[in-house]
């Protein structure tokens, strides 16, 4: 009983990774992956494919579960998209995309111009300390930001998850 459990959040795991990754490879080929109003698409895809998550493991267990059964499935899916989304996204810095680096580089100087509160001196320093850390701030950004939105995510899965009441004897199991 306890290994289909840990393949269900890890199979829905694999499924809404690979859905993002597709998102993210398309985005990129059609140009449109830098832009905010996209990733932020991709994220809310990503936000309720973790609430569904919730909402079908309760459902798969007849409502007999509490907020903490259904938080913890959620929190446990999410866990295995954000290892997923690390891997791919070392991946298609080194491999699958070796010039999205420069790509995002261009988009960050240019936003930052278009702000107009930096001076040039600036911009010049934060897009060199951005060189320097790229990697680090694209797996930390790929692994903190899935961890945060599969949290809010899954305390919503858990909240709206339909749950019957159980007996007390059936918690102590």
């Amino acid at each position: 009983m306890e290994e289909q459990k840990i393949m269900s959040h890890f199979i829905k795991g694999l499924l809404i990774s690979l859905i993002i990754i597709v998102l993210g490879v398309a985005g990129y080929v059609a140009g449109i992956a830098m832009e905010s109003w996209y990733n932020w698409a991709v994220n809310g895809i990503m936000f309720i494919a973790i609430i569904v998550a919730c909402i079908y493991y309760a459902n798969q267990k007849d409502g007999y579960v509490t907020f903490g059964n259904v938080f913890s499935h959620g929190f446990k899916t999410s866990a295995i998209i954000a290892l997923i989304m690390v891997v791919y996204t070392l991946l298609s810095i080194s491999v699958i995309f070796p010039e999205i680096k420069e790509k995002s580089i261009e988009v960050a100087q240019q936003r930052m111009e278009e702000k107009g509160n930096m001076t040039d001196d600036q911009i010049e320093t934060a897009i060199a300390f951005t060189k320097k850390f790229f990697l680090v701030f694209a797996v930390f950004g790929a692994m903190i930001g899935t961890i945060i939105f599969g949290l809010i995510a899954s305390l919503i899965g858990a909240a709206v998850a339909k749950k019957k009441p159980m007996n007390p004897l059936d918690q102590m199991n």
